[in-house]
Formats: structure tokens, C-alpha cells, sequence
């Protein structure tokens, strides 16, 4: 599943193509992704444009000229491809299979976004505007890992006696709102916090630290363009690179990266993920 810094990449990638743009012809090439298309999908999109194109979480939110805001959700393997776009920094480009384009936008300037989907868990959606903070997939969402609401008291307070380990919680788009399994294990290795502790038990002091390396490693991800697994690609038809900085996830039985440690990167499974750390200096 694309974390926070792929949807990141993709939406600056889709950015100067959308942003400001109207929408000429929206093709609708099946009833429906994960989920159906609304009702009257493309009827409510064509002539409509794209004011600004933001993310929320691990969703792209496209803010419209009308009382519609446009929902996208990439799903395990969903991606964009922008006809003509040159790749950018990263070179290793991909051909979707046209076999998957689901939904083709078309710009006035002629640009042409078509979105795939091979597994079809993606999805698509328009909610009202005004409905858009109360709807199911928005509502008791937390703050922003990147943005300025989350601090250390967002944590203090979210750990407080809380007997679940420190990377559930971050999970919990209740308490953070995107963050996944990879940057999780990656920022708790960078400041020796054991996924496994307690979450009330994590000293105050420690937690200033811990949201400093979740927005160091959120960053440098984005930065260099997301994690490329499976299927994932930008907007460009690019691949990221920032599996290649991975310091502890799916590098289980690996001596720890960190200097002077010595110990071995172990794997345990956690509600289900797979939880990569340093039992030596992850206390």
C-alpha cells in the first residue's frame, strides 16, 4: 500500500498538469474500482476545474469550482500516467498495461491523465464540499504528520497510559493521520524505541525526538520520491528510491546499521504487519 511520501510524489507530480485546469472529457471505463463510481461521475466532473489538488492522509483531495470535491485513493497498485510527461529525476520509467486505464482526464491544454489499476483497489470518489471534514473517511482523523499541529504533546497525550507498542498507535489514523508501516519502523529505529514497549511507559523526553524523525524520515522520503513497492510509480511513470535508505524494514536477520550497535535486525508481526527492528538498541 503507498504510504504518506508516495501520495505525496504523486500529487506533485499531477499538480502542474491539474492545478487551475479545466476538465474537457472524463472517460469512465468501468462501473466502478474498489468501489462504484457516484452517480453522474463523469457528468459532474466534465467542464469542472481543478482550483487545487491537496492530499489528506493517503488521500488526493481535488478541491473543484463547484460544490464537489473529487477523492482518489491509489489502492495496493493504482498509479497516474500523464501522456508526454517526461520523466523526471528518476529514471527508471514503466508501462502501464492499458488493459488497467480505468479513468481518462482530459485538460483544455490538452493534457491527458489516465489512471491504473491492475487489482482494482483503488477508488474514486466526489463529496460534497461542505460534507467533505464529516465524511466517514475524514471524520476523527488526526493531524498531519508534516504539518504544524503535530508535536510532541500530540503524542504525550496520545500515549498516556496506553499499554499497545508505540507503532500501533502510530497507525491509528485517529491519533496521526497517514503515516504506515514502513516510516514507523524506520523512525523508531533512528531514535532506539523498541516498537514492542508500552506506549504509557516511553518516557516524556523521548517523545520530542520520535516526532522529529517521523517528519526527518517522511521528508527525506518524499524528497527522493516514496518507496517503491510492488507496483507503486509517480505520476511520471518514476520510480522512487528511498527503499534504498531503509535502515531496518525487510532487512530482518541484517547486522543493525547503527554504529557501534552490533545487533540483528529481527522481524514480529503486529496486528497483523510485519514490524522490522534492532532488539539490541531499540529499548
Amino acid at each position: 500500500m503507498p504510504e504518506l511520501p508516495e501520495v505525496e510524489t504523486v500529487r506533485r507530480g499531477l499538480a502542474p498538469t491539474l492545478e487551475g485546469h479545466r476538465l474537457v472529457r472524463v472517460q469512465q471505463l468501468r462501473p466502478d474500482l474498489r468501489f462504484p463510481f457516484p452517480d453522474g461521475f463523469v457528468q459532474r466532473l466534465t467542464g469542472a476545474t481543478i482550483t487545487r489538488l491537496d492530499r489528506r492522509a493517503k488521500y488526493l483531495v481535488g478541491r473543484l469550482d463547484r460544490d464537489d470535491v473529487l477523492v482518489m485513493h491509489l489502492g495496493m497498485t493504482g498509479r497516474f500516467e500523464i501522456d508526454g510527461h517526461t520523466p523526471g529525476e528518476f529514471g527508471r520509467a514503466v508501462t502501464p498495461d492499458a488493459r488497467h486505464a480505468h479513468v481518462i482526464f482530459e485538460t483544455e491544454a490538452g493534457a491527458m491523465v489516465t489512471y491504473y489499476d491492475p487489482r482494482r483497489f483503488g477508488f474514486m470518489s466526489l463529496i460534497g464540499t461542505t460534507d467533505l471534514d464529516s465524511h466517514p473517511w475524514f471524520a476523527g482523523m488526526g493531524p498531519e504528520p508534516l504539518g504544524p499541529d503535530f508535536t510532541a504533546d500530540t503524542l504525550i497525550k496520545a500515549f498516556a497510559g496506553r499499554k499497545q507498542g508505540p507503532k500501533t498507535l502510530l497507525l491509528d489514523q485517529r491519533v496521526v493521520a497517514g503515516l504506515g508501516n514502513i516510516y514507523v519502523s524506520e523512525a523508531l529505529h533512528r531514535v532506539g524505541i523498541s516498537p514492542l514497549k508500552p506506549a504509557g511507559s516511553i518516557a516524556k523526553k523521548r517523545i520530542p525526538p520520535l516526532v522529529a524523525a517521523i517528519k526527518d524520515v517522511l521528508a527525506e522520503a518524499v524528497e527522493v520520491g516514496g518507496s517503491t513497492l510492488r507496483d507503486f510509480a509517480a505520476a511520471d511513470g518514476a520510480l522512487g528510491y528511498f527503499q534504498h535508505r531503509f535502515r531496518v524494514y525487510d532487512r530482518e536477520g541484517e547486522p543493525c546499521p547503527k554504529p557501534g550497535c552490533g545487533g540483528t535486525i529481527a522481524r514480529v508481526v503486529q496486528a497483523g504487519r510485519s514490524t522490522f527492528y534492532c532488539p539490541t538498541c531499540q529499548k
